[in-house]
């Protein structure tokens, strides 16, 4: 007759299956969101190539133009001289879509099977993506038709973020989540650099490429999630994460500074229970006011509208902007862009780590917001020297900009998702997503339609824009420092007052 395993055996076994799910399910909900940013990021490159200045190039000989058309290079309706105004518009048309789909995103997120949910949507997404880049192809010259297919493929992107979101929180506790979350986040930037990247092989030619391969990348990877995603732990037979302690710990008032969203009380990720095999009934779906009254959601929500706005402005106008002011090609603006993203990728990974050891979500991205003011002003009055300190600036800005955006849009909002007043119900965790990373969707949209608008006066408008959104972005986490600091010197007091206890006990 066979021994059975020891316990400690068991454990061992135990939990390096687990952890080999939860690092597969975090790769790959890494990989699937950067495929959502890479589709998203073509647009930015390809606008430099839309409208140029056509006297500086060489006409083809078997050209038909007048000797006096400075427009022939352009790609029509955007060679006016109101083209940023209309590439402002295709952008406004994709965000302020992907904006008002997000809140409604969440809620179909929590009541739909995420794996469909997810691998529909990019299949959909990988669609319109190369739809627009067919219009080359197709030779359309019509503002309309970019402007619908930005539309829908905003709709049908909203279905990445709160699906990803939920997922990894199913399968992660809170303890290291800020670090978890941080590298994991970098897939934002990588998808950017990879758009970047891949839109740069063609846009000096035929254009229309740049959108339709990420489009097929985008498509490829929809059935991959479809085939291979896990969304619960339970569903393989894996250990759930221990959001919180108990229900004792729910009595609480969660408006207290030591017990608010991010007290030093909740349980670390590896603390955890095998699941009950029994039949329990599923709590209900949190509705959209139910999430909002949850301490936390709105201050988080409005800071994101403003952080978002600058780092979706230098999204989708930095490559123009490089190409303006410092005359690179359309390729090389592409290409130097992409270095705000590996800022982002620090900046992610920083934000959580301080954060987690912190134990300081407000107060780490209040920090980062205060140094991105200045930064801002220094990079657009000086990073255009030299190619030297145009590759610093452009990677410390990438870091204090993505950074609190990065932090808010992870791990605050699965803290947030779990919170304890939530008594365990695990099923906000989408809502409050899309509400956070809708909310903060608007100022995606208005920032680059600003940028739009104002860069005609000059670019240093459009910078002083982005240092007031940052500042307000600031501004609207003062009262969640507060809190914090309170609950850092509560700590402290009660750190104190053991240490006396054992040092002079009765």
């Amino acid at each position: 007759m066979r021994a059975s395993l020891a316990p400690g055996v068991w454990f061992l076994r135990a939990f390096s299956r687990d952890s080999w799910f939860r690092g597969f399910v975090l790769l790959l909900t890494f990989f699937i969101y950067t495929c959502y940013h890479m589709s998203r990021k073509p647009i930015s490159v390809v606008k430099s190539r839309l409208h140029q200045n056509c006297s500086a190039l060489i006409s083809p000989i078997n050209d038909t133009h007048s000797l006096n058309d400075t427009t022939w290079c352009n790609w029509a309706p955007f060679d006016q001289n109101n083209y940023k105004e209309l590439l402002g518009a295709v952008d406004d048309a994709f965000l302020v879509a992907y904006a008002i789909g997000m809140f409604i995103s969440g809620i179909f997120g929590e009541r739909l099977p995420l794996r469909y949910y997810l691998s529909t949507g990019m299949l959909l997404s990988g669609l319109f993506t190369a739809l627009f880049g067919l219009g080359y192809f197709w030779n359309i010259h019509v503002l309309w038709y970019f402007v619908l297919i930005q539309i829908c493929n905003g709709l049908v992107q909203t279905t990445g973020w709160p699906s990803v979101v939920t997922c990894v929180g199913n399968w992660f506790g809170k303890g290291k989540r800020g670090l978890i979350m941080g590298v994991w986040n970098s897939h934002t930037s990588v998808g950017n650099i990879l758009g970047s990247l891949i839109a740069g092989i063609w846009v000096n030619g035929h254009w229309g490429l740049s959108f339709v391969v990420p489009g097929i990348i985008m498509a490829a990877m929809g059935v991959v999630t479809f085939l291979f995603l896990i969304e619960y732990p339970e569903d393989v037979d894996c250990t759930p994460p221990q959001h919180h302690g108990g229900p004792e710990e729910n009595q609480d008032n969660p408006e207290d500074p030591e017990n608010g969203p991010y007290s030093n009380r909740e349980s670390s990720p590896d603390t955890a229970t095998r699941c009950s095999k029994e039949p329990s009934a599923q709590p209900a779906a949190i509705s959209f006011l139910g999430a909002l009254q949850i301490p936390g959601v709105i201050e988080f929500s409005l800071c994101l509208l403003f952080a978002k706005l600058v780092s979706y402005t230098f999204l989708y106008w930095l490559p123009l902007y490089i190409f303006n002011v410092a005359h690179f090609d359309a390729k090389e603006a592409g290409d130097l862009s992409t270095l705000f993203d590996v800022g982002g990728i620090i900046g992610g990974i920083l934000a959580g780590l301080i954060s987690d050891y912190t134990n300081g979500r407000a107060t780490t991205c209040c920090i980062m917001l205060i140094l991105a003011a200045p930064m801002m002003f220094l990079y657009n009055n000086f990073g255009q020297n030299g190619i030297t300190s145009s590759i610093v600036m452009l990677i410390i800005c990438g870091a204090l900009v993505n950074g609190p955006y990065a932090l808010i849009t992870t791990a605050v909002s699965a803290d947030l998702g779990t919170h304890k007043s939530l008594k365990g119900n695990a099923k906000a965790l989408s809502t409050v997503t899309a509400i956070i990373d809708g909310t903060g969707s608007i100022g995606a949209a208005l920032g680059p339609l600003l940028a739009g608008l104002i860069s005609p006066t000059g670019w240093n408008n459009v910078f002083y824009m982005l240092i007031s959104a940052d500042v307000l972005a600031c501004l609207l986490l003062c009262r969640l420092v507060y809190k914090e600091i309170l609950a850092w010197k509560s700590s402290m007091s009660r750190n104190r007052g053991s240490s006396l206890a054992l040092t002079h006990p009765r």
